[in-house]
């Protein structure tokens, strides 16, 4: 059975508001959790919505994106923001039967981020759910090497991956 899954969305958010209803879900449910799903806020005026990051099990919420002026196309992920998460996130792993990660995005393609913890949590056992841009999909198979399973974009569905692999 894969312990590694991931979902990829076909509108802008859908795979965040997903992994947030799966997590939400499974919480309610009493299953433990470790990770982050994201939350989208839009802005008045501004084409792009501030990111932050909710600590699954934790009251904390990390902002990920820096407001770089209307103008700016560069990346807008703020790197000290993401290890913070990182970082909360690490601390939660021992007690947790599942890790999700709201997207396997740039930086974890070029090493940072969130893939050494991905990496940890495979490596104790732990099965793992992360979001993947369809931009991002080469750089995450070469990360997973074979072993992800592509998953549905569907909530019922992810939640029934999830329950399977923790049971």
């Amino acid at each position: 059975m894969t312990a590694l899954g991931y979902v990829t969305g076909d509108g802008r958010g859908e795979t965040d508001r997903l992994l947030a209803e799966v997590a939400r879900g499974l919480q309610a449910e009493g299953w433990p959790l470790a990770g982050v799903v994201q939350h989208n806020t839009e802005r008045a005026g501004q084409t792009r919505c501030d990111m932050d990051l909710q600590v699954l099990g934790r009251a904390e919420r990390v902002r990920i994106s820096q407001s770089l002026g209307g103008a700016a196309q560069g990346c807008r992920l703020d790197a000290n923001g993401l290890e913070t998460a990182v970082g909360l996130v690490e601390a939660s792993l021992p007690e947790a039967r599942l890790l999700i990660v709201n997207k396997f995005g740039k930086a974890e393609i070029e090493g940072r981020g969130f893939r050494l913890l991905i990496g940890e949590a495979l490596g104790r056992g732990l099965p793992v759910l992360v979001g993947v841009k369809r931009d991002n999909l080469t750089g995450f198979a070469a990360f997973a090497e074979g072993m992800a399973e592509a998953l549905p974009a569907d909530a019922e569905a992810l939640t029934a991956w999830c329950v399977a692999r923790m049971a």
